[in-house]
């Protein structure tokens, strides 16, 4: 028996082998995590695969690889915000991706399909005929209690012809092995933007394991959801746009991922207006019409008119385009009801209802308090079930978002929550006990179990409701977690569907032959082009500064230098950074003091480091529109910037190799963004600033008794110590030095340059009334062109550079008074010229 149970052992695969010793390497006990082992105790066939891949990395190739995966979510700048935080989180994410086999996913899928059609019926009834109330299916006061049930949508035919575009269910295994729905997400479920990063990741620091398993792509199903909304519009080409609350947002990452990945519009409320029937976007060309409308904004804020009138984040009017059938909004305004968990004991009668059958994937038990029997039934079994909110997040009347455990409370609480329950029961649902299963996840060099969530997404389509291959998984730190939050110091994960055979690669690219070719520009929000214009002369202000920063350098480097001469041009140098507000030091306090002050300060609004994350935060709210490279130089300045420094020669450093970074994000500007109305903006920004920084210097420095000490600093603050040798063999002039910085059409920082490129982008812009008048931008730029064009240096002194820094600042504030209007203005039905 001995030697035929060894000979029996030699027939084991290596590779079985191979995992059975590296299980027990490295999974860390007590506890093997349920994912990992089967009902029938043997493990799952998907984690037998990845473990024998897994198994052949050595202990320091898994350590790089897992490197490698955080140090892309680091470059891409991938964050969240939790609830009531007002700063990004970094994402988290599991090293260990959470598997599923390809027949359990089909089951699953089944499930979820035939939710997704029930909730779809159940929204038409409530919002339409009202039957399932009538009939005493559903209890009226569980649906009015909602504050999602909006009665101004009542009688309202949704536009496209659904409630339900997009739905999330949150799913668990149970103790039996199936799956159970624990809550369904049908306002505006998120964590699709961020299922596509994790994937994004995890397969690039594992790319052949990733291909070996043959996981499911999840490109064709964000493929049939843009067709699906592309065809529910009114006209061939329609416009789509993504509303986003704003750079505030906990999910405001996930909303400029999914706008730039299905290329959508990314506006939030301040950007669309009421014309017509229509809902409009406003752009610099005036107004275009928006033909559909993906919300990520909840449905009480959507329309302050007939809502939430306190709602900052919404468009007025926008219900009665909907009555209009003006614009189809994905979900449906109102569709958050059935997220309410007093609805959710209902769903297995309605399912009977409706299909004649039970629920394929039943949800955990839930009994609503506001009925006398399972209220009964609740209080009776207190210790036994979890009380949670019937609508919303948290308890009524008790601290944080979870679920109450009498258990847990003291006899105090616990009476006060039974009284709460048997005076108000509508607010309550008890739910049965749930233990999340745990999946695999590397702690420290060991595997643990760690229980999840798994978030599925399904879309509606002319061919019915897809599903997506994988989702949205959030695993706890705790193991007796009993619900998952990403504020919660949980982690996410990336979800393989493995299929037994080869998968097809897929793309959102259409095929070639499909696709009608165009070279059109388009327009850019007026937000966003005001987020551009910003973004540029902020980068250019922190470039001014840190070239400040950099001329107090020669006396710290070279003390002996210049004597008293160069302490006057010195002083000049820290007056201006004085008046920039980027220190507050005295003008006779130490070099090194005001340079590190100037450079690092937090306090002060013009210190270097406060402008580049000035910079940083208006490049948030254009995460859709800058590319990750453009995305890492910003942080990694920033982040520069943000460590200390030991001494004088580190602050000249950082100086130096942030203005390189600076340099950077020019090139990738000018070589790598489309030549349309966003670059434009962009680049009239930095343009703007540099001519109105240009000027200032020439001012301070090019004064009428300007000695060879503050022509030279001038010549090294505008980079023009080159082209001025080369042209003149004599030492700094101040009429030379004037041409120079001020008037040469050539040099690429003079004022005169950034002035004829103003022009040149102004002229290139649309009108905004045809009425034949030039606009006020275009004549402040042209009668400055001109002053420039015919002056001569030798009649240039500091009265007429002063006035000049002053027409430069009244053509900034033109531009941005006509292109991005605000307040009263910002409602204006502009373009007079006819709308798209």
């Amino acid at each position: 028996m001995a030697a035929g149970q060894g000979s029996q052992g030699s027939k084991a695969r290596p590779g079985q082998r191979r995992v059975a010793q590296w299980t027990r390497d490295y999974i860390r006990l007590p506890g093997i995590p349920d994912e990992y082992i089967a009902q029938d105790g043997a493990p799952r066939e998907v984690w037998t695969r990845f473990f024998d891949a897994f198994a052949a990395l050595t202990p320091n190739e898994i350590e790089r690889r897992f490197g490698s995966a955080d140090r892309q979510l680091r470059e891409a700048g991938v964050t969240y915000r939790a609830p009531g935080e007002t700063s990004d989180r970094m994402w988290s994410l599991s090293h260990l991706p959470l598997l599923i086999g390809e027949a359990e996913w089909q089951q699953l899928c089944a499930g979820i399909v035939q939710r997704a059609q029930l909730l779809e019926l159940v929204l038409a009834d409530l919002y339409g005929e009202g039957r399932l109330v009538a009939e005493g299916a559903m209890p009226a006061a569980a649906i009015a209690g909602s504050p999602e049930y909006l009665r101004s949508v009542c009688g309202i035919k949704p536009p496209g012809g659904r409630y339900l575009n997009i739905y999330g269910a949150d799913v668990g295994r149970g103790p039996d092995g199936r799956w159970w729905v624990l809550g369904d997400r049908t306002q505006a479920p998120s964590g699709m933007g961020y299922a596509l990063e994790n994937r994004l990741v995890l397969s690039r620091a594992f790319a052949s394991l990733y291909k070996s398993m043959n996981v499911e792509r999840v490109a064709p199903f964000f493929e049939a959801f843009r067709d699906a909304l592309r065809g529910s519009a009114d006209r061939d080409e329609p416009r789509i746009g993504l509303l986003t609350p704003g750079a505030f947002s906990e999910t405001y990452f996930e909303h400029a991922t999914l706008a730039r990945y299905l290329g959508f519009l990314l506006v939030e409320g301040d950007d669309l207006a009421v014309s017509g029937d229509r809902i409009h976007i406003r752009t610099v060309a005036g107004l275009k019409r928006l033909d559909v409308l993906l919300r990520r904004v909840d449905s009480n804020s959507l329309d302050p008119l007939e809502l939430d009138a306190s709602s900052q984040l919404g468009v007025p009017g926008l219900i009665d385009v909907l009555r209009k059938n003006g614009i189809v909004v994905a979900n449906m305004p109102g569709s958050g009801v059935m997220e309410s968990r007093a609805l959710l004991g209902f769903l297995p009668g309605l399912c009977r209802r409706f299909f004649g059958e039970d629920l394929k994937m039943p949800n955990i038990a839930t009994w609503w308090c506001g009925q006398k029997d399972a209220r009964r039934e609740v209080l009776s079994r207190l210790d036994e079930v979890a009380i949670e909110g019937a609508y919303g997040r948290g308890v009524p009347g008790f601290p944080g978002n979870g679920p109450v455990l009498a258990g847990s409370l003291s006899d105090e609480e616990r009476e006060r929550l039974k009284t709460a329950i048997e005076n108000r029961g509508v607010d309550y649902v008890g739910q049965e006990l749930v233990r999340l299963s745990t999946t695999p996840v590397w702690d420290n060099g060991r595997i643990t179990p760690r229980p999840f969530v798994l978030r599925v997404f399904a879309a509606a389509t002319p061919a019915g409701w897809t599903i997506m291959p994988g989702g949205f998984c959030r695993i706890a730190d705790q193991l007796d977690a009993r619900a998952v939050s990403m504020g919660d110091g949980a982690r996410a994960a990336d979800v393989w569907v493995v299929s037994d055979k080869a998968v097809s690669t897929a793309t959102l690219l259409p095929a070639v032959d499909t696709v009608r070719i165009r070279r059109i520009a388009g327009w850019v929000p007026s937000r966003a082009a005001d987020n551009l214009f910003w973004l540029g002369r902020y980068l250019e202000r922190a470039e001014a500064t840190l070239r400040l920063i950099r001329a107090l350098g020669v006396p710290l480097r070279d003390p002996g230098k210049g004597a008293a001469a160069m302490q006057q041009s010195v002083e000049r140098v820290q007056r201006m950074l004085v008046t920039w507000g980027a220190t507050s030091q005295a003008t006779r306090a130490q070099p090194a003091k005001i340079a590190a002050e100037a450079l690092q300060s937090e306090e002060k609004f013009g210190s270097a480091l406060s402008l580049l994350r000035s910079a940083q935060r208006t490049a948030t709210s254009l995460r859709e529109r800058l590319s990750p490279d453009a995305w890492q130089v910003i942080t990694e300045m920033t982040e520069r910037l943000a460590q200390e420094v030991d001494d004088d020669e580190g602050v000249l450093s950082a100086a130096e190799l942030t203005l390189q970074e600076l340099a950077s994000f020019a090139g990738l500007a000018q070589e790598n963004m489309n030549r349309a109305a966003g670059w434009r903006f962009l680049d009239m920004g930095r343009r703007a600033e540099r001519a109105i920084n240009t000027a200032r210097f020439a001012r301070q420095f090019a004064y009428d008794e300007a000695g060879g000490e503050d022509l030279d600093i001038l010549l090294t603050l505008v980079d023009c110590q080159i082209t001025y040798r080369s042209r003149y063999l004599i030492g700094p002039l101040l009429a030379p030095v004037r041409d120079l910085v001020v008037l040469d059409p050539y040099n690429p920082r003079s004022v005169a340059f950034q002035v004829s490129a103003l022009n040149d982008h102004i002229a290139s812009l649309p009108v905004l009334k045809e009425n034949g008048l030039i606009e006020r931008p275009q004549r402040l730029a042209v009668g400055l062109q001109a002053m420039l064009t015919t002056a001569e240096a030798a009649s240039l002194d500091t009265k007429s550079l002063f006035a000049l820094e002053q027409d430069l600042l009244s053509l900034a504030d033109a531009i941005g008074s006509h292109y991005f209007p605000h307040g009263a203005s910002a409602s204006r039905p502009e373009k007079l010229t006819g709308l798209a």
